[in-house]
């Protein structure tokens, strides 16, 4: 017996789950009577709570289908659509000092003190606002579609339509198995008009009963009742508890896969041995050395511009507890962050071709591997890690909205009046990432946006913190220009007709044809390919073209050879800025092709803020002097001893120049203190031991 494709042992798991999770937001919301309770749990939570708050908040459940999704389309590389946080991770050591240093409440806050602009504060608002929209709707989207790939419909039950893309996925598969052997002619025309239908997504390898409409209302009508009940509190309570469940979703497929495939000799014997190429392979793989340090780069710019950065930080009751906690959970998650990138291995090992949509793999797995009362603690799992998220960052965009939005416009308010506003808010915002989870249907084009969107004000955000050169009139011509060349012209030119029509921005790299050397696999010596499984044997792969300006370019009727081709996904901006220098991308690999995009949206904005700071006016001597005297004043234990404090670094502002690497300069970049060579080369330790961990995964036989 079922309830729509689930076992009543696993829905019992769900809906038990989920009562408790209710139950505690109205507990927690009994003691929620003001906006920095609200907004800020009362910048009291100790070690413990900011330890689980920032693993939660930064972990998930897209995430790990991202992980696994890349790394099972392309090999161990794919995983640094993810795993390039790793090396930005000690940089959280300051970031988190800045925050908790600034005593604010969001980072509107601080465009608004920093540069004294109001405006600039708004502006930020009104883009995290809908940056956040289209965030929320990645949570939405995997758990999803892990739902939709763990209630599948049985044959007897399939529509006709949903009957032919089943069958039409299966011949696509079969074909492809056959293509590195020769098709003839009209197996080769069939073959590419079902790989076009597969671009456009009309080929599907199940049916299933989850109405993924149905499924994101009732997940965000649960997400916004807690939240709304007892905020950034009851989000930090929540997440304590879902940590637990997110560590166990991450675990719970590993033995069994491992098991299945015959172990990490059966994994190396039934995986090309490319795929277990770290960096990729500069012919067949997106992600290459250099587009990983170019994606390292641009997510370095853009984490500081994270709307929860400030909260998680400022809700913690002094610093020492924020550096420790930020620090403790992000590498707890790089940790857990290793055994997705295990699980892509074992999804190529185990289905290689078998999905015709690779974010459904987790879901796969979990139904194929795992019995009644485990599916539905995996499910737990994938709403804990998704919820952990929605709840803080509904909150922080909460308070955004208020603090630099609403309260501006609508001074003089109550409390009470304003705490209304800010949880009317909240099931706002998860409507529009339910809208976004409807309309874009592929998990990795909204991860590739996210890497450098933020980076639009990252780069002042930095600078702000380390130059006291950085003017108004700069921050906002940059933010105008980047949100023009990152946001605006990619979504304007995927959108219209002319443009995905237009020949200049169909063009496509050069196919090429390459030979690697790697060791046989099972499949080779079966096909008396090789003698042994690992003999070296040379293998010849084509690669095909690639889209220079779109992610696709694909013909409008897969049927028809001779079709008008359309250009499919996001338009790259960056690049066709740098084609107008006369640069030729005809014959560079797609791994560059994506390096130049992203070391263009990391680098560009500070150009234009050196720049235009150089032409226009400075902020107000005497504001940036409090600021910074702020920024240098260490967080005290009391509220009397934190207001003796501050009043004597704003009596006299320089007294912090002889801690100052250049005294005298603009640049406040400080002398490193004991503690920041502990914590900081610390980190950077902890990153080696992780590399060295995954080194070791990926090489055991």
């Amino acid at each position: 017996m079922t309830m729509l494709g689930l076992h009543p042992l696993d829905a019992a798991i769900l809906l038990g789950y989920l009562a408790l999770i209710l139950w505690i937001g109205h507990r927690v919301g009994a003691r929620t009577g003001n906006r920095s309770e609200f907004f800020l749990a009362g910048r009291r939570l100790g070690g413990f709570y900011q330890f689980f708050l920032n693993f939660g908040t930064s972990t998930n459940a897209d995430q790990a289908v991202a992980v696994s999704r890349e790394i099972y389309r392309q090999g161990i590389g794919g995983m640094w659509i993810q795993y390039l946080v790793l090396f930005i991770t000690p940089f959280y050591w300051f970031q988190t000092l800045f925050f908790r240093r600034v005593r604010l409440t969001t980072i509107g806050d601080y465009f608004t003190e920093r540069f004294q602009s109001p405006f600039l504060g708004g502006a930020f608002a009104v883009f995290i606002l809908l940056v956040s929209i289209v965030g929320g709707g990645a949570g939405f989207m995997v758990a999803g579609k892990t739902f939709m790939a763990v209630t599948p419909k049985a044959e007897v039950e399939w529509t006709a339509e949903e009957r032919e893309q089943v069958l039409a996925f299966r011949e696509f598969r079969e074909l492809s198995d056959r293509l590195e052997a020769g098709l003839t002619p009209a197996e080769r025309g069939r073959w590419e008009e079902l790989n076009e239908r597969n671009k456009l997504g009309q080929l599907a390898s199940f049916a299933s009963h989850t109405d993924p409409l149905v499924f994101y209302l009732v997940f965000a009508l649960v997400v916004s009742i807690y939240t709304m009940l007892g905020g950034f509190r009851a989000a930090a309570v929540t997440d304590a508890i879902q940590g637990g469940l997110i560590v166990l979703f991450s675990l719970i497929l590993i033995p069994i896969g491992l098991s299945r495939v015959g172990g990490f000799a059966g994994l190396h014997a039934t995986v090309p041995d490319f795929m277990f190429d770290l960096f990729g392979s500069a012919a067949l793989s997106d992600y290459g050395a250099h587009t990983i340090v170019a994606m390292i780069l641009a997510n370095l710019v853009s984490i500081i511009a994270v709307a929860t950065g400030m909260q998680t930080a400022g809700s913690a009751r002094d610093e020492m507890t924020a550096r420790l906690g930020m620090i403790g959970g992000m590498f707890f998650k790089r940790f857990i962050m290793l055994f997705w990138a295990l699980a892509g291995l074992l999804a190529i090992g185990l289905y290689a071709g078998d999905l015709h949509d690779p974010d459904l793999i987790w879901g796969y797995m979990t139904r194929d591997l795992l019995v009644p009362g485990a599916i539905g603690l995996m499910m737990v799992g994938v709403l804990a890690a998704n919820m952990s998220t929605l709840d803080a960052t509904s909150v922080s965009y909460s308070a955004l909205f208020i603090r630099n939005l609403y309260e501006p416009l609508r001074p003089g308010r109550t409390e009470a009046h304003y705490l209304m506003i800010g949880r009317l808010v909240i099931p706002l915002t998860l409507a529009g990432g339910v809208l976004v989870a409807v309309v874009v249907d592929d998990l990795l084009e909204l991860f590739r946006y996210f890497i450098s969107i933020p980076a639009i004000f990252g780069a002042s955000i930095w600078l702000g913190f380390i130059w006291r050169g950085v003017t108004r009139t700069a921050v906002i011509v940059q933010v105008a220009i980047c949100v023009a060349i990152y946001a605006i012209i990619p979504n304007l030119f995927a959108s219209m007709d002319w443009s995905r029509h237009d020949l200049r921005f169909l063009a496509t790299t050069r196919a090429r044809t390459v030979q690697i050397d790697e060791p046989a696999l099972a499949a080779d010596v079966a096909a008396g390919r090789a003698s042994r499984v690992g003999e070296p044997i040379a293998r010849v792969r084509e690669v095909p073209p690639a889209a220079i300006f779109f992610d696709q370019v694909a013909r409008e009727n897969p049927a028809d050879p001779e079709s008008p081709r359309v250009g499919l996904g996001r338009f790259n901006a960056e690049v066709w800025v740098l084609s107008w220098f006369g640069f030729d991308f005809r014959d560079t690999p797609r791994s560059w092709l994506v390096a130049l995009r992203f070391f263009f949206d990391a680098l560009f904005p500070f150009v234009l803020l050196f720049l235009f700071s150089a032409w226009t006016a400075p902020v107000a001597p005497a504001a940036v002097d409090r600021f910074f005297a702020k920024l240098r004043t260490p967080v005290q234990p009391t509220p009397a001893l934190e207001a003796a404090a501050l009043e004597a670094a704003y009596a006299d502002p320089r007294r912090f120049e002889d801690e100052k690497i250049f005294p005298g300069s603009a640049w406040e970049v400080m002398k490193p203190s004991r503690i920041d060579y502990l914590g900081f080369g610390g980190s950077w330790v902890l990153v080696g031991v992780v590399v060295l961990l995954l080194w070791l995964m990926v090489n055991i036989r």
